[in-house]
């Protein structure tokens, strides 16, 4: 069996470049700390703990929608309640549409997080689980939360 390593890297199409690049610098680069990669008319990469996030120029101008196949959303794991906290902060002072402001939630014990929207609708959220969280293991998770379901 062979044991994965995590996501190298996830790489997003954007209908308006320049703001996605606005969004993602402030996000990743100045928020999170990742080193800038790549920084060019075509491609924003920016990569740190354990994680690479990619936006390029999207050729066909259809709007994302979560509820198409595909990509419904990228959650961000941060290390504490006060974490979430101060990316919200962030993000309120960022001007993005917020989704969900920092609560708990049923996904996992002490499963805390904040949902905004980046400029293209793409949904992300930023959640902290105490210890491994929903990374160990599980053999009976019960029923999915009715929230899951939600747009």
């Amino acid at each position: 069996m062979i044991d994965p390593n995590g996501i190298a890297h996830i790489q997003l199409s954007v209908r308006d470049f320049a703001a996605a690049r606005a969004h993602y610098y402030a996000l990743c680069h100045e928020t999170f700390g990742m080193a800038i990669q790549y920084d060019q008319r075509d491609c924003f990469y920016c990569i740190g703990g354990r994680t690479g996030i990619m936006i390029t120029p999207a050729t066909e101008p259809e709007a994302f929608h979560q509820r198409r196949a595909g990509l419904h959303h990228i959650c961000f794991r941060l290390r504490s309640e006060e974490d979430v906290d101060a990316l919200h902060a962030k993000l309120v002072e960022m001007g993005v549409k917020i989704i969900r402001a920092p609560e708990y939630g049923p996904w996992a014990d002490g499963y805390y997080s904040t949902l905004w929207e980046d400029p293209d609708g793409i949904r992300l959220e930023a959640n902290y689980v105490p210890g491994r969280g929903n990374l160990d293991r599980i053999t009976d998770s019960g029923p999915i939360p009715d929230r899951f379901s939600e747009s």
